[in-house]
């Protein structure tokens, strides 16, 4: 198994690029949290608790901290200075191999932030995590995610659909890749 799937996480985490600033999230955003993710298309596309109220950015934050001290999992607040968050992106550990994932919260979309911020995690995950490759699951119909992997240069994988349940209803998956760079 390569260092990908073994080595520990920072405790700490600040990504700069493509005019982005990728960070921790911290208490001081907990208030924010609610109106990125409390939207009927976050609760239809990820599995983001739904509704997202107070209580649930609490329960959020300790999960991410609990993730990361497990090794598994990275979130970082999507910005563009370091401050306000504008959305989120996460590269998880996965049997699969390094998956990320992301949502943007409504009012600011179309900006091309999930894209950017696709790119820098997975520069991330391939210089600092020695990934030989990056990985979307999306469903065929989230259009909006589709257009985001085939703008960060992600391509469709010749790989089986993942199918399951979440928050009661069936998905199929298809499995987007980026490899590491010559």
């Amino acid at each position: 198994m390569s260092s990908a799937t073994s080595s520990p996480l920072p405790e700490r985490i600040r990504l700069s690029g493509e005019g982005l600033v990728l960070r921790d999230w911290t208490e001081a955003d907990l208030a924010a949290m609610p109106e990125l993710f409390d939207h009927p298309d976050i609760a239809y596309w990820t599995p983001i608790v739904s509704p997202f109220d107070e209580a649930a950015a609490h329960t959020r934050l300790a999960r991410d901290r609990q993730l990361r001290r497990e090794g598994t999992t990275i979130l970082l607040a999507i910005t563009v200075d370091g401050g306000a968050p504008l959305g989120e992106i996460m590269l998880r550990r996965a049997p699969e191999g390094m998956e990320i994932g992301y949502a943007v919260g409504p009012a600011h979309r179309g900006q091309g932030l999930a894209a950017r911020a696709v790119r820098v995690m997975a520069s991330y995950a391939f210089e600092e995590m020695d990934a030989e490759q990056v990985i979307l699951e999306l469903e065929a119909e989230n259009t909006a995610s589709v257009a985001v992997a085939q703008k960060a240069g992600f391509a469709l994988l010749d790989v089986p659909l993942i199918t399951g349940e979440e928050k009661g209803r069936p998905f199929v998956l298809q499995t987007w890749g980026l490899n590491r760079p010559a």
